[in-house]
């Protein structure tokens, strides 16, 4: 069953895609079913840049415990950098 639950969010930072690197300016998660993830569901993340079209794109099919292992990992991570690294 889809829950249709889908998460917008706004990003500052690069990604790199079919053609190469580029300006990552939003992503979009949710849980649905997958396109090449052989499971009946999973997470996924587009990180995109909409104004530069289809080729600026780079997706992500998680399982769940695979997605929640990475947000762990990336809290981590955040939370082991001194305050004044972390200021853009």
């Amino acid at each position: 069953m889809c829950t249709y639950e889908t998460e917008r969010i706004a990003l500052t930072g690069s990604a790199k895609g079919a053609e190469g690197w580029f300006r990552a300016t939003d992503a979009t998660i949710y849980f649905d079913h997958p396109v090449h993830f052989g499971a009946g569901h999973a997470l996924m993340v587009d990180v995109i840049n909409p104004a530069l079209g289809a080729s600026s794109r780079v997706g992500l099919e998680l399982n769940a415990e695979s997605a929640r292992a990475l947000a762990l990992a990336i809290l981590r991570s955040l939370d082991g950098i001194p305050a004044g690294l972390l200021e853009s």
